[in-house]
């Protein structure tokens, strides 16, 4: 009899099955970079809801402009600024865009007289105002109507009836350096300057701060929150409003100019009283 026929195939093993396994369990190269993606858009998703959700609730919340005073303010910007902004606001070589700086940039710059400029210069200097404070309002509706920005301030805000010590401390830490401790304004470079606040209405200090013209940079409500604007204006209409308790206050202008005082009268006046002690006894 002739033997069965034995298979020849040898027995399955497990290295097949094991590393099927180990692909099947195996991280994809880009997985890491899929999760670290979605991470970071959740983490600026949530950011972004809350910022602006923090700045929506900030800022002041002001009727809508009529759509007459839009157009009265239209046609005043394309007879007195659009020479140098441009018929539709959007600059040129010699003055910025306006579209998107807000009602607020129109009335403090309007409203004091730095607009329009007199003549170019390092920068816009403050000047009798040109137009009644109904074409102010009109020509701030305009702008504003072009798109959002900073709006004119609610009333609560400008009173004076906040906490002057608060506003005195975020004063000194973010406008000292330029304005002076006390408001007396001062010298920056290239013939610029950041001028004096005293006898600078409420709602043009803090439109100042809301759109930081000139030089200045911006404090929005992120930086600096509405309230804390209305203490800075406290502490300012305070200083304004008492006088200094140490007497002549040399301009406010610091030590370098009491000192200088000092100097020139203070060792004047000792030199000249030891020349009369000197006469008197000869």
């Amino acid at each position: 009899m002739r033997p069965k026929n034995r298979s020849t195939a040898k027995p399955a093993t497990t290295t097949g099955r094991g590393q099927a396994s180990r692909k099947a369990g195996r991280r994809h190269p880009l997985a890491t970079v899929a999760l670290l993606a979605i991470g970071l858009g959740l983490t600026g998703g949530a950011y972004a809801a809350f910022t602006t959700t923090t700045a929506s609730a900030d800022e002041p919340q002001v009727a809508a402009a009529s759509q007459s005073s839009v157009d009265q303010g239209k046609k005043l910007f394309q007879a007195n600024c659009a020479t140098c902004h441009g018929l539709s606001a959007q600059g040129s070589s010699v003055a910025p865009s306006l579209i998107g700086v807000g009602a607020a940039a129109v009335d403090f710059q309007v409203g004091t007289g730095r607009m329009p400029m007199q003549m170019q210069g390092p920068q816009a200097q403050e000047k009798p105002v040109q137009f009644t404070d109904d074409q102010v309002k009109a020509l701030a509706d305009y702008v504003a109507s072009l798109a959002p920005g900073p709006s004119i301030p609610e009333q609560k805000y400008l009173a004076g009836k906040g906490d002057a010590a608060h506003g005195a401390e975020l004063f000194r830490i973010n406008c000292a350096m330029c304005h002076n401790v006390a408001g007396a304004g001062g010298a920056l470079t290239e013939g610029k300057y950041a001028p004096p606040l005293t006898g600078v209405s409420a709602q043009h200090i803090y439109e100042a701060m809301v759109t930081g013209p000139q030089n200045m940079p911006v404090f929005n409500d992120l930086n600096i929150t509405p309230q804390g604007k209305a203490d800075i204006i406290t502490y300012l209409k305070y200083i304004q409003n008492n006088p200094s308790p140490g007497g002549f206050e040399l301009g406010s202008l610091g030590p370098v100019a009491e000192g200088l005082f000092l100097w020139i009268f203070g060792l004047g006046a000792i030199v000249a009283l030891t020349v009369w002690i000197t006469a008197k006894s000869n």
